[in-house]
């Protein structure tokens, strides 16, 4: 896996049901090293924290692999790198390969997989239409979330170097598939349970589903 691009964000301004709301998805692609914290990406606009940034979501990656597919569906659309909003577009990322709990080593960053991206209406915003919602939903590939371990540059080229795989975990895929289906894969929720890369409350009510 290799960085395609590196993207930040400014803060933008939407109008949805009528109300301004401030955004960060509208990320640009920099030419130059970006600084991947704790908490956050170092200059990259985070509008509601409640939902983005922080330990568990403190960078967003999607795959360069998965443009393709979209820009068929939405030919019209300005097609960059950081059009889903992702930190870092990389080459190679496939959700059915990565674990949650893996590590790996980027530039001089530490980081964990945590969780996949799950879809708001900022999204929709971007994209003019809140159906793009259920089609990310049904197509599977969401991107995943990481946590910094150790903080430390990244730049476009770098590689993604697999330092530890996660032990009785499940993919980004699967995890994906777990919280959007109505059926929950008994086992996964299983494997899950005791992965504290996954945040407590979302394995508390994976919990529930259990049976």
């Amino acid at each position: 896996m290799k960085i395609t691009s590196t993207n930040i964000a400014k803060p933008t301004t939407i109008i949805w049901n009528g109300k301004e709301e401030l955004t960060g998805i509208y990320k640009k692609s920099v030419n130059q090293f970006i600084f991947l914290g704790n908490e956050n990406v170092k200059d990259d606009e985070i509008s509601d924290r409640k939902h983005h940034g922080g330990e568990f979501k403190a960078c967003y990656l999607f795959s360069a692999d998965h443009y393709d597919y979209w820009k068929k569906l939405y030919p019209n659309l300005n097609w960059e790198y950081g059009m889903f909003g992702e930190n870092l577009t990389v080459s190679g990322l496939n959700e059915k390969e990565i674990h949650i709990g893996d590590v790996y080593k980027i530039g001089s960053a530490l980081v964990q997989i945590t969780q996949p991206r799950e879809p708001c209406f900022k999204f929709g915003v971007k994209f003019g239409t809140q159906n793009v919602l259920k089609q990310f939903i049904e197509h599977g590939y969401p991107g995943t979330y990481i946590r910094v371990l150790e903080e430390g540059y990244v730049k476009t080229g770098d590689t993604l170097e697999l330092v530890e795989k996660a032990k009785n975990s499940i993919s980004t895929w699967d995890l994906f598939n777990l919280l959007y289906n109505q059926e929950k894969n008994q086992g996964h929720i299983k494997l899950i349970m005791d992965n504290n890369a996954l945040p407590k409350r979302k394995r508390d009510k994976l919990k529930s589903f259990l049976r």
